[in-house]
């Protein structure tokens, strides 16, 4: 069987690196300080500006491209070019885009930080800490900042330093959510549970519908042993949004309850929101099990392991001896 962490590996990951690194890119439409003899440059760029205000990023980078061309040192125009680039995940020329305008311009503070945002998504942790550094060093009060600094430092293992730089921005920033979020993610990784449900509250008070902060909070409740708390956790969560894992995570809360019907209605649920998760099928085949309704937990056993083939080795046990013992 699957420990506890194991469990609840498939509907927690929080996805905390994808949902942290889509917030902060900073466009900047700055006007445009171009001399008389560049003006054409001018024209260019506060085209581009407007395009992309409307969406239209294949005119926005083609006004971009002119008004780089007739003014190389338009550090600006790079900035935004790399915006719409990292928007196409062209993650390699915004960064390019991002560190020409940094040469050209190096006191501008979001061109640190936005290519702190792309070598982030690609996994390059050291130089997104060394961006979002440069970024804090210019303006030591960039709240937002010091959060994905702590995202970064937690993705290469750095969880105390994670915890520090969430502290510092909530600090410059308490109504920061975000990083009352990441901080209790952090506290939940140490297993300071207490922490955490104090920072998963604090993020829910300042948003209501944040789904991630119910199923997390929920989550710390379960391993609690606060069945109640948790199973209230992941219906407000079910309720705002309908979700398979957050049906599966309640479905173990009622398991561990005995409320053993109450778990085959989620682990089901589940299972009609998403056919491929496996883990839905064999806890609701050890239920059938256990109720007898081996035909039932036969069929549900194969498509676990038909999905996931090395759960077959993990049940083994559990079917030599109790489903294959159970009469028909």
């Amino acid at each position: 069987m699957k420990t506890k962490r194991q469990r609840f590996e498939v509907f927690s990951k929080l996805r905390l690196m994808q949902f942290l690194t889509a917030l902060a890119i900073i466009t900047l439409f700055l006007a445009p300080v171009i001399g008389q003899k560049s003006q054409k440059a001018s024209d260019y760029y506060n085209s581009g500006l407007q395009k992309q205000e409307k969406g239209d990023l294949d005119g926005a980078l083609a006004d971009y491209d002119k008004a780089i061309a007739l003014e190389p040192r338009l550090a600006a125009a790079y900035n935004n070019r790399a915006n719409i680039k990292l928007q196409r995940e062209d993650l390699d020329g915004a960064i390019n885009d991002y560190s020409k305008a940094i040469q050209l311009n190096p006191r501008n503070v979001e061109t640190y930080f936005n290519r702190g945002v792309v070598h982030q998504q690609k996994g390059d942790y050291d130089e997104a800490i060394a961006d979002f550094t440069s970024s804090i060093q210019l303006v030591p009060e960039f709240a937002m900042a010091y959060n994905n600094r702590g995202n970064a430092r937690k993705a290469r293992g750095d969880n105390e330093g994670a915890i520090s730089d969430y502290t510092k921005a909530i600090e410059f920033n308490p109504k920061l959510t975000i990083a009352f979020y990441n901080r209790a993610n952090a506290y939940q990784t140490k297993e300071d549970n207490v922490a955490a449900i104090r920072d998963y509250s604090a993020a829910l008070e300042s948003d209501p519908n944040f789904v991630d902060a119910y199923i997390n909070r929920g989550q710390v409740r379960q391993s609690q042993r606060d069945f109640e708390g948790a199973i209230a956790d992941y219906s407000k969560a079910i309720e705002l949004k309908p979700d398979a894992g957050a049906y599966y995570v309640r479905g173990t809360v009622r398991q561990a309850k005995h409320d053993m019907d109450g778990a085959l209605v989620d682990y089901s649920r589940a299972i009609s929101l998403d056919p491929n998760l496996a883990q839905a099928y064999t806890n609701r085949a050890v239920i059938e099990t256990l109720q007898g309704k081996k035909a039932e937990a036969v069929q549900d056993f194969e498509k676990a392991f038909k999905i996931e083939p090395g759960l077959r080795r993990t049940f083994k046990d559990f079917i030599d001896k109790r489903l294959n013992a159970t009469p028909p």
